[in-house]
């Protein structure tokens, strides 16, 4: 196999810097001013380098980065690559990994995150921490292992996704998903998995409001629910909680096992209340869904048997 070229502790300024580069080995570098210095590259293997300006990998293939770094101004620095590993990085960037295929991402942080890894397919994630808004919009086969992320309206429109160990603080996070599972996580955000399809929480702790609605098969197995007001609106759920839910509004069909219900909210007008089984306590007592009844309101309100 052909060796590869290297170039090493080099300060590299102007626009396409090494445009249409191959087979390059890249070493203790500083890509300085000028746009696309890598546009179209092949076949490049980047260590301990620099990037200081725009859209340094556009058009790329086959790239291996190291221990780099992305400043600020090297903004939507990935878009239309294919197989790139970047590991032990700091991508301070914003606006990175659009609409690439193949993409490794290991022991990475991102303090800009926002709009980063949109439309992107088959994306593993390891150690990741990133902070920002619209993260992993559009994305498609996605595996996710310990992410740290701060920012709302995640995961917007993802499909196939699996998510583990990771801890999510984010309003509206996984709207309009598609079979998504999420593993030992932590999620704080409101109005968490609206108009998602498939979606499954297995081992979890939530904190949201009114999270959880219009969902189209909801699954949740031996998850907590903390804090967590007016849930499970208009979905289709089989849900197993190992705590009390502090309320339930109009879930639309399956079954809700809770330690504790504090309020169950069954708008005849609006759902149908005999489509959803509720079971309650340790020793799975039946919600009492006639136990009270508001006078002069169109709703019944329920404190469970424990």
């Amino acid at each position: 196999m052909e060796t590869k070229k290297e170039i090493r502790q080099e300060t590299l300024t102007g626009e396409r810097a090494l445009f249409q580069g191959e087979r390059l080995r890249i070493v203790d570098s500083v890509f300085m001013d000028g746009e696309s210095p890598l546009k179209e590259s092949r076949d490049i293997e980047l260590y301990n380098s620099l990037f200081r300006w725009k859209y340094p990998l556009w058009y790329s293939k086959n790239i291996v980065a190291k221990n780099c770094t992305w400043f600020e101004m090297a903004r939507a620095g990935v878009w239309y690559t294919d197989n790139i590993l970047v590991e032990d990085a700091v991508i301070e960037a914003p606006k990175n990994f659009r609409r690439c295929h193949g993409i490794s991402l290991k022991n990475v942080s991102f303090p800009n995150a926002a709009e980063t890894l949109w439309n992107c397919e088959n994306v593993s994630v390891e150690n990741v921490t990133a902070q920002g808004d619209y993260f992993a919009m559009n994305c498609q086969n996605m595996e996710l292992d310990g992410l740290t992320l701060t920012g709302n309206y995640s995961f917007d429109g993802a499909r196939n996704v699996v998510i583990r160990n990771s801890k999510l603080l984010s309003k509206d996070a996984f709207w309009n998903t598609e079979n998504v599972t999420v593993y030992d996580s932590f999620i704080s955000g409101e109005y968490l998995g609206w108009n998602a399809k498939n979606l499954t929480l297995i081992n979890c702790t939530v904190e949201s409001l009114q999270g959880m609605c219009y969902i189209d098969n909801l699954v949740m197995q031996n998850c907590k629910l903390i804090n967590t007001t007016l849930a499970f609106e208009y979905s289709s759920v089989d849900a197993e909680i190992s705590s009390k839910i502090d309320s339930v509004m109009n879930p639309k069909s399956g079954i809700i096992r809770a330690d504790h219900i504090e309020k169950l909210i069954l708008e005849k007008d609006k759902v149908d209340p005999e489509k959803t089984k509720i079971i309650c306590g340790k020793q799975s007592k039946k919600c009492k869904k006639e136990l009270k009844v508001l006078t002069n309101l169109p709703l019944k309100q329920c404190v469970c048997e424990v």
